[in-house]
């Protein structure tokens, strides 16, 4: 009987839901076979049941099953309910699989309350590694957009949402090496979770950063009201759209297709706009960092072929940029005041009528491997060097992060860190706006009492920071101002211990510490509530290759080389101006070399051990300069602190410590060196007093300014 209805149904499910099932080299013909599915709604089983090409017995959850919407649904197919906690359900869900039928099960056993990925449980996992049966993921996507979903209010709903199901390659789950039963288990589980986030990377859809924003606008609704900055206003999909039209259409014409154009603009709404609109009709924004010096903003100019910057009189007068912008050669600048001014009566007629009713047709046909964005490396250690993002990157990442983070409407972030940097752009700006998160935008992380008081009045649930930044904020903060936030990312540099104890003793609130480059668009690795570990970066994110190579001299570790669809296209150097340089490392082409030197342990977490530049060559051993530096906060926790190395005829190399702190002396380092078991060759002989460390308009320690000095001590 069921079978005479399956036909209908399919065809329905067709004509209201516009199924498309995507299948990538899946494989349903083996003895014992499981197959595993994000669970979104009461209708992900019938969808299954319905568009896949087997027979199979669904495993539910009991609490589930017993559910009357469900029960009507799951009348279709052939089901057991089980408890997925319980080892003896998962016994029968065994003796399934070994008799040659193949199962459906949902790892996360109910159905998600988040829009993302939710708890996942052991069981699963561990039958699969159990029965050595072949392991099919099968994503569905769109479905908690619709009634039949668990989510609230809050998260758009719509009669008939379009769903897609995306059937994964085979996978197989070897039982775990471990002691006991119930260590393997737990290590069947987390390879199961790893399968799952990998499952929602691979299957998102390629596009363009306008595409992403215009599908954000129709899935989250074009009135919803989502940012807003200094200017206090709030802003919707809808208003975001028409800025993007209206600054993107005047650009365009005074500019050509594939032309980098120069952004020195702060965080504001408008800034996004433009963003958006210029990568909608082929010109690449080269986010400009207004707080480098000249040399370094020139060299970027230069690097880049950036023959137009635009910019805003208002922002040049308050930041002070006048001198600056006087002194560079061969630019010209395009202020937004103006461009404001040449919008005219056809413009706006074009946008009300016409382009505000068909956003997409404004779009100029763009492969995602096409350049989005260009930034600039922080030039910490050398000169800046251009960055080319494509589309790919970005989105790329954007979904790697939404795998293992469950970011949705329901939160609002607070991004001070400025949007000519990866971290701000990507995760504090993009990421929400293309995931439906509120989000406020601050002009500057400097101002260290406004920001928490701006937490707690808008009540943001997220902050993004650097450990220079979290520590300022936690000093002058109120204990109450960040009451609401459940997440806080601190990234760009090496969390300080004392920050971390700080947020946890003053606001109870644990800091995930993520790790990435400018190149990699830029997150690598992040903690995570679901994986975490003090003193750790977390797991890489889903879909990254990488290596370790050995450093001689150092015994643990090696130099990290990553590859996979966030890295960039290239780099754009002064050196050869305009001429892309694809990525490329010892390993091959497409690799990209961090030059960070890392562990990893048994369970994926990565470590920091430092960079491969910032270590000192003394008397023929290398000592790390951050195991210094860590030497110097423990001695003097409430001090800055940072070291560099000058050349020494002696020993090859010599230690300077720069620090704030006066009384600091050799002989306290010494002592702390010997309780702690650092070796005495990483004590620095020379110790300079400053009144505040150099640091760049990101947050990092300027090391390229403390580098000159210590060769001239």
């Amino acid at each position: 009987m069921r079978k005479l209805f399956r036909p209908l149904l399919r065809g329905l499910a067709r004509l209201l839901f516009r199924v498309e099932v995507r299948v990538h080299q899946a494989n349903f013909n083996h003895p014992h076979l499981l197959i595993v599915a994000n669970h979104q709604s009461f209708l992900d089983g019938l969808l299954i049941g319905l568009f896949l090409p087997i027979d199979p017995v669904f495993v539910v959850h009991t609490t589930i099953a017993n559910s009357f919407f469900f029960r009507i649904l799951l009348s279709q197919v052939e089901y057991l309910a089980v408890d997925p906690t319980s080892p003896m359900a998962m016994k029968k869900v065994i003796r399934l699989i070994e008799s040659g039928r193949p199962v459906v099960i949902f790892p996360e056993g109910r159905i998600t309350l988040t829009g993302s990925l939710m708890k996942v449980y052991d069981g699963p996992a561990f039958v699969a590694a159990k029965t050595g049966a072949t392991v099919v993921p099968v994503r569905v996507d769109g479905a908690s957009r619709s009634y039949f979903s668990r989510l609230s209010g809050k998260h758009p709903k719509t009669l008939f949402p379009k769903i897609r199901l995306s059937i994964l390659p085979e996978r197989h789950f070897p039982m775990p090496v471990a002691a006991t039963a119930k260590l393997r288990r737990r290590k069947s589980g987390e390879a199961m979770r790893k399968l799952m986030q990998e499952m929602i990377f691979a299957s998102r859809p390629q596009q363009t950063l306008y595409s992403a924003l215009c599908d954000s606008a129709d899935i989250f609704g074009r009135r919803r009201k989502l940012l807003e900055d200094v200017k206090q206003i709030e802003y919707s999909y809808n208003d975001l759209l028409k800025m993007a039209l209206v600054l993107g259409r005047q650009i365009e014409r005074i500019s050509q297709p594939g032309e980098r154009i120069g952004l020195l603009l702060p965080n504001l709404v408008p800034t996004l706009g433009l963003i958006f609109g210029l990568t909608a009709r082929q010109r690449v924004p080269a986010m400009l960092n207004y707080t480098a010096g000249l040399e370094a903003m020139q060299s970027a100019c230069e690097g880049a072929v950036i023959g137009t910057i635009v910019t805003s009189r208002a922002f040049v007068e308050q930041a002070k940029l006048a001198d600056k912008l006087a002194g560079l050669q061969g630019v010209q600048l395009i202020y937004l005041e103006d461009v404001r001014e040449r919008v005219s009566l056809g413009d706006k007629l074009w946008l009300m009528l016409y382009a505000i009713h068909f956003p997409r047709a404004y779009e100029i046909e763009t492969s995602p491997e096409a350049a989005a964005v260009v930034l600039f490396t922080s030039g910490s250690e050398g000169k800046p060097k251009g960055v080319v993002l494509p589309h790919r990157a970005i989105l790329a990442n954007i979904a790697q992060i939404r795998a293992v983070i469950d970011f949705s409407v329901y939160d609002k972030v607070l991004n001070a860190l400025p949007i000519f940097h990866s971290f701000g752009l990507t995760a504090g700006a993009l990421l929400p706006v293309l995931n439906g998160a509120s989000l406020f935008l601050y002009p500057s992380p400097l101002h260290y009492r406004v920001i928490p008081e701006l937490a707690y009045d808008r009540g943001c649930t997220v902050l993004f920071g650097t450990s220079t930044f979290l520590a300022n904020y936690a000093k002058f903060a109120n204990p109450y101002d960040f009451y609401r936030l459940r997440y806080v990312v601190a990234g760009a540099e090496k969390l300080s211990e004392a920050v971390r104890s700080q947020w946890f003793e003053k606001f109870g609130l644990r800091i995930f510490e993520g790790y990435g480059a400018t190149e990699t668009a830029p997150v690598l690795a992040v903690n995570t509530p679901m994986a975490y570990r003090t003193g750790t970066v977390g797991n890489l994110l889903p879909g990254i290759e990488h290596r370790l190579v050995p450093v001689p001299g150092i015994a643990n570790g090696g130099i990290l080389h990553v590859r996979g669809p966030n890295v960039m296209a290239g780099y754009l150097k002064s050196d050869q101006p305009g001429v892309l340089q694809p990525p490329v490392s010892d390993i091959g082409e497409g690799w990209y070399e961090t030059g960070d030197v890392v562990e990893l342990d048994d369970d994926g977490f990565v470590k920091i051990v430092g960079r491969v530049k910032r270590f000192a060559k003394i008397a023929g051993e290398m000592v790390s300069l951050e195991v210094v530096e860590k030497l110097a906060t423990a001695t003097s926790p409430d001090k800055a602190h940072a070291v560099s190395s000058q050349p020494d005829a002696s020993k090859g190399e010599a230690l300077v410590l720069f620090t704030t702190d006066g009384e600091l002396s050799r002989e306290l380092l010494a002592a702390k060196a010997r309780a702690t078991g650092v070796p005495e060759l990483a004590v620095p002989r020379k110790i300079q007093r400053v009144e505040a460390l150099p640091l760049l308009g990101t947050g990092k320690t300027d090391y390229v300014t403390l580098k000159r000095l210590a060769e001239g001590v």
